[in-house]
């Protein structure tokens, strides 16, 4: 598969009452078609939130958006733009990251969340604001994740609540 310069097209999801802040690596293949968060229908990440806030699974981007602000959730991405081959993680090159600091000084942000080890790996390669909430690596709920269950999944991601 060929490389492309690709550009993060949709908006962070927050308000004045997000707590949280979940971030994913960049937007899949499926979730750029879709034009929003974790679009791949075999990736967890609706599942295991909804789960662990004793709700139903959101099934459209407009329920999403209700679900993760009644839940004070605000998610985004790392990276606004790169060179990736589909949805390749390691072939992501040239990464321009979000800004980062200025979602936290827009919301009341007391910890950020990685989902996944690349997610996290990029965010302290790339953002400067590692000082401004608690930092957390969480599991990714990317379908590659097989060696973690849904059970196993949710378990982890409870840290999101505490």
């Amino acid at each position: 598969m060929e490389t492309e310069h690709v550009m993060h097209t949709f908006a962070p999801v927050y308000d004045k009452k997000s707590r949280v802040l979940i971030l994913g690596m960049f937007p899949s293949v499926k979730s750029r078609e879709n034009r929003f968060y974790y679009g791949h229908p075999r990736n967890r990440f609706w599942k295991v939130t909804a789960a662990v806030c004793g709700c139903e699974v959101p099934e459209t981007i407009e329920e999403k958006k209700a679900f993760l602000l009644e839940n004070h959730i605000a998610i985004w991405d790392v990276i606004a733009s790169c060179d990736i081959a589909g949805s390749s993680d390691s072939s992501i090159t040239n990464v321009v990251a979000n800004d980062i600091e200025r979602l936290l000084t827009e919301a009341p942000i007391e910890a950020v969340f990685l989902n996944g080890a690349k997610a996290y790996e990029l965010f302290m390669k790339y953002c400067s604001c590692k000082d401004k909430a608690e930092i957390c690596k969480l599991p990714s709920t990317s379908p590659a994740n097989a060696a973690w269950s849904l059970e196993r999944l949710i378990e982890e991601w409870k840290k999101i609540r505490r």
